[in-house]
């Protein structure tokens, strides 16, 4: 039962991402979350890093839809800007959402990859939809209220998965 909150794959961050590892595992889309992936759960426009980042993956025809759980004025303000789709209240872990992101994309499951910082939220939902996951440390270590007491939970699993050698800590692969 805790497989389901095993990630494919655990990274710094998402910018240790590059397309060419996507394009090789046969990837040609992203559903990724927003809040403390993309940028902190406290700001509201992206930085210029991610700028890049999602520009490289639009050139390199990888499609990204931004994920989350949030309201509607948080994932819009962020995310019409960019011209990059996106779906808000989410409600991850439910696999509703994501089956809606993969029919927006035009995509196989297995052309897609969910990125996201938490285990209770993104990599069961992606796990349980049947994607691959790539799970991310969150970008500052302060949360939205709602978000702390999932934080303590994921602590205990991430240190199971560490303990019985299925997770190592960061850029490597899952078992």
């Amino acid at each position: 039962m805790l497989n389901l909150f095993l990630p494919k794959k655990h990274v710094e961050s998402v910018f240790d991402i590059e397309p060419e590892f996507l394009l090789a595992q046969g990837k040609k889309g992203i559903i990724i979350d927003l809040d403390n992936t993309l940028v902190p759960w406290n700001v509201g426009h992206a930085t210029d890093k991610v700028i890049k980042w999602l520009k490289k993956m639009g050139d390199a025809n990888i499609k990204v839809t931004i994920f989350s759980n949030n309201n509607k004025e948080r994932v819009t303000v962020f995310a019409e800007p960019l011209g990059t789709p996106f779906i808000y209240k989410a409600r991850k872990p439910l696999q509703k959402a994501f089956k809606r992101a993969k029919d927006q994309m035009q995509l196989r499951k297995d052309e897609i990859v969910v990125i996201g910082d938490q285990l209770l939220t993104d990599i069961l939902g992606g796990n349980r939809a049947g994607f691959y996951t790539i799970l991310v440390v969150p970008i500052v270590q302060s949360d939205a209220p709602i978000t702390k007491f999932n934080r303590n939970l994921e602590r205990w699993i991430l240190n199971y998965f560490y303990r019985k050698g299925k997770l190592t800590r960061r850029m490597t692969d899952g078992q």
